[in-house]
């Protein structure tokens, strides 16, 4: 059947729905050509009733009264066109990853809009169209819902990590927390958290386990802080205390002129500050700043008081340089007994010149020892050589060696009379060097004979 034979069973303008009857509008500029492509699915009964092609179908889809054929098909193709740009729309806004439920939503309008069969053109292709467009709709839904699912994944993975962090400072050791940085890092956790709260909420009962983990971890690292710096508070006040009673013994020793039993009574304080426990590096430093304040008193007294008395060590330091010298013209020691009665009174104007200053001590002491050493030496080996056991010993090697270079002496001839060059060498000077060993013995024995 041809759209001419059909069109006696078409509805007249007053069968077709109140809505499809439209009122003239003004005439259009001009006819574009898309529109010119819709007008050829559709047609102009005798009544008036505009009629679209679908599939070989003719579909009634209204009329438009006191209007030229041309400007009905032009007025429901400008409809078609209306539609073919939300469609176009919708396209683009899935390609820029619109939401899928918003895209659906206006996918489910254009639907009903083509259903309704309202418009002349090529409906076919934009129902075609729109199946794509809604199977493209459901695959974005389906990838939607993955990217949920692992953003899920992840915000509760960064939440866990936010807790977990916090529990770790929270099981730190209170004696070994570094409670400023502590502090300072659950602070920044907890502005974490709510910045993580605020982007991405998790189901309920997750949330609230979660947070139920993070305030247990805040709550008992601010119990441990509270209680580290009470007793640090109580650890304070009894190193104070003990530290101000070292304190008040110094001050007391600081007017002492017992230089020597107040030093030692001020090294005893030091040693029993250094055992005592630190307070508040604040205060410990102020207590410090007191009790070395009381010992500068006492030692910068002492030390006065020594510079005087070195001062007054001037005079006898003169005079013993001039025994000094005294002293060193009895060296070097010929007579021991001369000797020691030269020493005698220098000993004892020594002794009555009294302390020489402190930096000159060790020396004017060590140059009058070297010259009583000289006077010991010298007697000690005047004792060695008058000892009968030395004597005894001297004749004995003296006899040892006058049979050694008689020994030699034979040898010498022999080798000589039997031409042994080498062993006569040899010989030769052995005996030469036993010889003089007996000089010398012979020397040193007369020496204690004339002493004797």
């Amino acid at each position: 059947m041809t759209p001419s034979q059909q069109s006696d069973e078409k509805p007249t303008p007053a069968q077709l729905p109140e809505h499809t009857a439209v009122r003239k509008p003004a005439p259009p500029a001009g006819a574009s050509r898309p529109i010119e492509d819709a007008k050829a699915f559709g047609k102009v009964g005798e009544d008036g009733t505009v009629y679209v092609l679908l599939r070989g179908e003719e579909i009634a889809v209204g009329a438009y009264p006191d209007a030229t054929a041309e400007e009905a098909l032009t007025y429901f193709a400008r409809k078609y066109e209306e539609a073919e740009a939300q469609l176009a729309l919708l396209e683009s806004r899935l390609q820029l990853r619109a939401a899928a439920q918003d895209a659906a939503a206006s996918a489910a309008k254009l639907r009903e809009l083509l259903a309704e069969r309202g418009m002349v053109g090529d409906i076919a292709r934009l129902e075609e169209r729109l199946a794509a467009l809604e199977e493209g709709i459901s695959q974005r839904a389906e990838a939607e819902q993955a990217e949920a699912a692992e953003a899920k994944e992840r915000n509760l993975a960064e939440r866990e990590a936010i807790v977990r962090a916090a529990e770790e400072v929270a099981a730190q050791d209170p004696q070994q927390t570094h409670w400023k940085n502590s502090s300072a890092r659950m602070s920044d956790l907890f502005d974490t958290w709510k910045t993580a709260q605020r982007s991405a909420r998790l189901p309920k009962s997750t949330e609230d386990e979660l947070w139920k983990r993070f305030r247990t971890a805040r709550t008992a690292f601010d119990k441990h802080r509270r209680a580290y710096f009470s007793q640090l508070d109580q650890s304070n006040a009894q190193a104070k205390r003990a530290k101000e009673g070292l304190i008040a013994e110094a001050e007391a020793l600081s007017d002492s002129t017992d230089w020597a039993g107040t030093a030692a009574k001020y090294r005893d304080l030091m040693d029993r500050w250094k055992r005592a426990p630190r307070a508040s590096r604040r205060e410990d430093d102020a207590l410090w700043a007191r009790f070395r304040a009381a010992q500068d008193v006492f030692f910068h007294a002492r030390a006065a008081a020594n510079e005087e008395t070195e001062r007054e060590f001037e005079a006898n330091l003169k005079v013993k340089e001039e025994l000094l010298r005294q002293a060193r013209e009895i060296l070097p020691v010929t007579d021991v007994e001369a000797a020691k009665a030269a020493l005698h009174p220098i000993l004892d104007q020594w002794d009555a010149a009294g302390m020489v200053p402190r930096r000159d001590l060790r020396r004017i002491e060590g140059e009058l020892q070297k010259v009583q050493n000289a006077i010991e030496d010298a007697q000690q080996a005047r004792w060695e050589r008058s000892n009968p056991e030395t004597q005894a010993r001297a004749e004995s090697m003296l006899s040892q060696l006058e049979e050694t270079i008689s020994g030699l002496e034979e040898e010498l001839d022999a080798a000589r009379r039997s031409g042994d060059a080498k062993a006569a060498s040899k010989a030769e000077e052995a005996l030469e060097a036993r010889r003089k060993w007996l000089e010398q013995l012979r020397a040193s024995a007369g020496e204690t004979s004339e002493e004797g």
